[in-house]
């Protein structure tokens, strides 16, 4: 049976996750928590913290606030200020490869190089959401009206990709082949960025705000339904005519936050009323790894075995949960 250890944090819990084998759980009252061998608690930031993403080799976690500073934390608890935006509401930031990260406020974009150099993109219309390419330093940045791709390293015209609205969360399929983006009204817009072919996913009774891609990247798992909806990207044609997977269906609550398994055809579901479920994609058998509790879930990860899973919610309760073979 799957074990619940809580961890105790201080608010709203923005976003939790793995550096190597330690917890993390950022919450927006400012603190991070470390919890692996012993625990350690830090405040990179003045006031309140915005977002935070780990860096793709597990090392640190960058994050940002209502400060303007973009700082990485690093395993050991030690810390630096990565960049600074004096007045800017920093809300949105991506971790890329070889130590990049990206951050925007308002029309503005960013990237930031390792070795301290940093790249400005400006757009008509507010930054809706970044994400890094799988491969290579490319930046795919959301805004009104639709997505545009830059090649941060080099001075490469951008590449835009036009669909009418408003475009928020932004994310590329592990193979590279598809960008899709969460807009702001109830529905998924993708691209098929061979010849930028239109994908509409469409259906939801409410804002799709957590997406996470199956191991082998078959799946976009999503929230914003009754159900965690999974749509299928395999084939020509990726979800295009193809229904999706509705796993973890509930009567009376929505889904708020999915993570689908790093090995396996399994994703962990996050509802509003604060359980959490594990479902297999190919039957729908579902199992219980948290009853509810005071708040929506707000953001899920496993740890890299697959064996631990990181849950924090907007009522400030955490914790792993572990699962037993």
């Amino acid at each position: 049976m799957p074990t619940v250890a809580p961890v105790e944090v201080d608010g709203f819990v923005v976003r939790t996750g793995f550096l190597k084998d330690t917890a993390f759980f950022a919450s927006g009252e400012g603190e991070i928590v470390l919890s692996g061998q012993g625990e350690k608690r830090l405040r990179p930031h003045k006031a309140g913290l915005l977002a935070a993403e780990p860096q793709p080799d597990g090392k640190g976690l960058i994050s940002s606030g209502d400060d303007g500073c973009i700082h990485l934390t690093r395993l050991d608890g030690s810390g630096e200020l990565l960049a600074e935006r004096p007045r800017k509401w920093i809300d949105l930031i991506a971790a890329g490869p070889s130590g990049a990260v990206a951050f925007a406020s308002g029309r503005t974009a960013w990237v930031r190089f390792a070795d301290g150099r940093e790249k400005e993109f400006v757009h008509e219309r507010a930054v809706g959401g970044l994400a890094f390419a799988p491969k290579g330093m490319r930046i795919a940045v959301s805004r009104y009206d639709g997505a545009t791709l830059w090649w941060a390293g080099t001075e490469g015209e951008p590449v835009e990709l036009g669909w009418k609205g408003a475009h928020l969360g932004i994310s590329f399929s592990p193979d590279g082949k598809y960008l899709v983006t969460a807009m702001q009204e109830n529905a998924l817009h993708g691209w098929r960025l061979s010849d930028a072919q239109d994908m509409r996913m469409t259906g939801y009774p409410a804002k799709v705000k957590s997406f996470s891609w199956s191991a082998k990247g078959r799946y976009l798992a999503t929230s914003g339904a009754n159900a965690a909806i999974l749509w299928p990207f395999f084939g020509k044609t990726g979800p295009m005519g193809q229904a999706p997977l509705q796993l973890g269906t509930r009567s009376d609550n929505l889904v708020a936050a999915v993570a689908c398994h790093p090995k396996e055809e399994v994703v962990a579901v996050g509802y509003q009323d604060g359980m959490v479920l594990m479902c297999r994609f190919e039957d729908n058998a579902e199992v219980l790894l948290r009853r509810p509790g005071d708040g929506p879930v707000s953001s899920l990860a496993w740890d890299d075995a697959g064996t631990r899973l990181a849950f924090g919610t907007e009522a400030g309760e955490a914790g792993l949960i572990s699962l037993e073979d």
